[in-house]
């Protein structure tokens, strides 16, 4: 349809030349407007899985099994045979292409869909009871080519790596922030997390994106009780 109405539009305005260059701007428009196929996003997810699991250079039994029962929770047990089955066939002793990967994420997934697939790798590289640093720079590494926020990834990390003021950084906030800006974070995190935003990508996705939204509303109580507001 858009490139339909931006041809009219060019050729309102430019006559022929107007109209062939509206019509390539509405192409465009038309394609970045197509969403990610369910298997795709599976089969691409899985493979971002297994970047992070072996990113400190060894491979977790325990990261393989919180893959595992996720999809099997999320999916089915058939329909998680099947993804595996087909990313073993696409990729087993192959190099994942990343930027493959990126670009169909960026083109598919809306920004909340992106945070939520940052918080589900965050989970598995710590089903060990730890997350390595190198793991940590490999999740930032995904963090920028999905072109999130700095302070959206730090805010995942504090869920996952308790430290110092660790409700201000689930918050995006700092120590030294007014109550009013504490305020208005909140909103816009709790805004931005909501599971409604998520609900596409399955009953799995709601579950997490539940759990990090009551994080960011404890945080925000402990900061409430700290400064009696």
């Amino acid at each position: 349809m858009y490139k339909w109405i931006f041809s009219f539009i060019g050729y309102t305005i430019f006559k022929l030349p107007g109209a062939i260059i509206g019509f390539l701007i509405g192409s465009l428009l038309s394609t970045k407007s197509v969403k990610i196929s369910n298997k795709d996003f599976e089969i691409n997810l899985l493979a971002l899985a297994s970047i992070v699991i072996k990113a400190d250079g060894k491979v977790s039994q325990k990261e393989l099994d919180f893959v595992r029962l996720y999809f099997v929770s999320t999916y089915g047990k058939n329909r998680a045979n099947e993804v595996f089955k087909i990313f073993n066939h696409n990729f087993k002793n192959k190099e994942v292409s990343l930027n493959q990967i990126i670009q169909l994420f960026n083109f598919g997934l809306n920004y909340e869909s992106k945070l939520q697939v940052i918080h589900f790798l965050f989970g598995i590289a710590k089903a060990d009871g730890s997350i390595s640093n190198q793991e940590i720079n490999k999740l930032l590494e995904f963090s920028n080519l999905f072109k999130l926020s700095y302070a959206d990834f730090l805010s995942i990390k504090a869920m996952f790596i308790v430290e110092i003021d660790n409700d201000y950084k689930i918050l995006e906030v700092y120590k030294n922030s007014s109550d009013d800006e504490i305020k208005k974070s909140y909103r816009a995190l709790a805004k931005k997390h909501h599971p409604d935003k998520v609900q596409h990508l399955g009953e799995a996705y709601v579950k997490a994106a539940q759990d990090k939204f009551q994080k960011i509303q404890k945080a925000y109580q402990n900061i409430k009780n700290e400064r009696g507001f």
